[in-house]
Formats: C-alpha cells, structure tokens, sequence
C-alpha cells in the first residue's frame, strides 16, 4: 500500500511540474490536429472547415455550378462545407478569391488575364471548364441586326464588375460605338433583371455571357420572342484589344469564334443556329488554400461532369486532358496533383 501511495505522490508531482503541463498541451493541440485533418481513402489528407466559393448573379450559370457541384464536395470531403456566395461575376469573384473571402470561384479567361488586384500573383487555376457563349438577345420584332444597329438604344451591359460588362465594353469599343459620347446608353443590369426589362420594353436589348442553357434567358423564351444577334465577326478584332490592353493575354487566344447551335434555346424565332464569341471558363482558387483541399475538390469538379452537365450542357465537355490548360493562369499544385494521379 506504501509503495502504491508513493507511486500517486510522484504522478501528482509530475502532473504539477511546467514541463509535464507543457507536454500535455501539445499534446492536446497535436490531438487537436488531428482531428481538424482528414484523411481520405486515397490518402490525401484535407483539413475540414467552411470554404467559400464565389458564384455569380442569380440566374447565372455560375450560380447554377456552385449548387450542383456542392453536393459532390458534401459526399466526397466529409467535414468540408462549401458556402456559396453570390457575386457580380467573373472579376468580382477574382477580387474575393485574391482578397480571401472566398476560396474558390469561376471566372472567364479575359476577366483573369484582365484582373489588376493588388494580389493577382495569388491567384491559381484548378482547370479549365466549360465555355461561355457571348449572347446579345433582342426582341424578335427588333430591328437590331448587329451591333451598329444599338446606336441610339438602351442596352444592359450586366451588373458593374461583371464578366459581361467588360467584354460588352469591348464589343462597343472594336464596334466604334461609345456609350460615353451619348451613341447608346448602357445600363447596368444582369441576368436576374434584364430579362424582364426586356420583356416591358423598358431596354432594347441585353447582353449575356455564360454556358448554354442560361436559366435567365432559357426562361424568357417561355413567356416572350426573342432572337439571337450574331457576334462571331467581332472575335478577332476582340482578341486583338484583349492582347494589347492585357500582357497577361498576349500568349493565349481569349476569344474566338464559335457556333450556338439552335437547341441553345428552344423558343428562340428563328430557331437557328448563330455565330458567336466564345471565351473558357476557369476554376479558380489562391496559392495558399490548402494542398489537399484543392486535389480534392478538382476531384469532384471532374467526377461531377455527368451529373452537372444534365443541367449544364456545356459542362459535359470538360475533359481532363484539357482541363489543364488554364491560361492565363498557372495551375494550381493540389490540382495537378490530382491530374497527375488521374492521368489516363
């Protein structure tokens, strides 16, 4: 009994002495650790926590992608959620990403190589997604036929700090038109207001940038006749201005031509295919959002494909082995890691 007391004075003892109180906090931290830490089957560990992705305006398509793609990330990372936080689109949701208040976003290839925040350089890719389809709609009845035609109009030019409003700037100036100078008069509305605007008469045309179906535009057709103004002939000319006001686009096609077929959207008179400008979308994240994290969400941004593009059908053609080209941007190291590990 003597010696089992003596063994409890010591222990006491050393429980009361700074060093064993010290080791015991580390320890607590170390267990801490690891519980903050998961690990998953593949061995990449991801810490868990709250992570902020930066969406767009409502009725988008990037608002669309966060909330189909946040139920792969809820399955495959338990212990992360993926907040999703309404921007004004591409450059809006750059500044957050840079800024840190939000981790993850989507943003166009000429809203990337366009970006002067202070903290650009953090600034990194997890793939190249999906394109977004430059679309000037009209009223059926409309006599806009191009864009010289919106001389003297009311246009929306989407929200300030959006995607859309910088490449409708652009299109205005290679267009020799400007609003400035009284030629047209630009208003600031995006997808969630033009469409309804449009439908009053209170603007005479809008335009949109985003993968096709749009819902704002997909849900205009349902109730009012619109028709599609081709743009296509602008594209060279576009990415022509975009290399010389962007360094960061001087080694990289921003814009290029490209073809909406007619299934676009169904109620579109005429029903018919129409040339347009294309520019790649980018998932976006910063240098030091954690390693694992990023592999395993571009992860489940590429195994969400199929799932996604039933609602987002440009988003069925994301390819990994075209997801790593992300110009203007350097991939991030998480992502290309896991293209590494899922190189076919």
């Amino acid at each position: 009994m003597a010696d089992t007391w003596r063994l409890h004075d010591l222990l006491s003892r050393g429980v009361r002495s700074p060093a064993v109180r010290v080791l015991t906090v580390m320890v607590a931290l170390a267990s801490a650790a690891l519980g903050y830490w998961l690990v998953a089957p593949n061995g990449v560990a991801y810490p868990r926590g709250v992570y902020g992705m930066a969406t767009g305006a409502s009725g988008g398509v990037y608002e669309k992608y966060g909330h189909l793609l946040r139920p792969k990330v809820d399955q495959d990372l338990p212990g992360v959620q993926l907040r999703l936080d309404p921007s004004a689109g591409g450059p809006d949701n750059l500044a957050r990403i840079a800024s840190g208040r939000d981790d993850f976003g989507i943003a166009t290839a000429d809203a990337v190589a366009h970006y002067r925040g202070a903290d650009a350089g953090e600034l990194r890719a997890m793939g190249r997604l999906y394109d977004d389809y430059v679309q000037l709609v009209v009223p059926t009845a409309s006599t806009i036929r191009t864009v010289a035609d919106l001389r003297g109009k009311r246009v929306a030019i989407g929200q300030v700090n959006s995607g859309v409003a910088l490449i409708a700037s652009r299109i205005f100036r290679v267009s020799g038109l400007d609003p400035a100078n009284g030629d047209l008069t630009a208003v600031s509305l995006g997808i969630n207001e033009a469409p309804m605007q449009l439908s009053q008469g209170r603007i005479d045309a809008f335009f949109w940038s985003g993968g096709i179906p749009t819902s704002g535009v997909a849900n205009l057709t349902d109730t009012f006749h619109v028709r599609l103004v081709p743009l296509g002939t602008l594209a060279t000319a576009l990415d022509t201005l975009a290399s010389q006001e962007d360094p960061e686009a001087r080694n990289s096609q921003i814009y290029r031509s490209s073809t909406m077929p007619a299934s676009a959207y169904q109620n579109t008179v005429p029903d018919r295919a129409v040339s347009t400008i294309a520019v790649a979308n980018l998932m976006v994240t910063r240098a030091d959002v954690p390693l694992g994290l990023v592999q395993r969400v571009t992860a489940a941004m590429i195994d969400s494909r199929d799932s996604i593009g039933k609602q987002v059908h440009s988003a069925q053609l994301v390819d990994i082995r075209s997801a790593i080209y992300t110009d203007p941007l350097p991939l991030a190291e998480g992502a290309r890691r896991y293209y590494v590990s899922a190189k076919p």
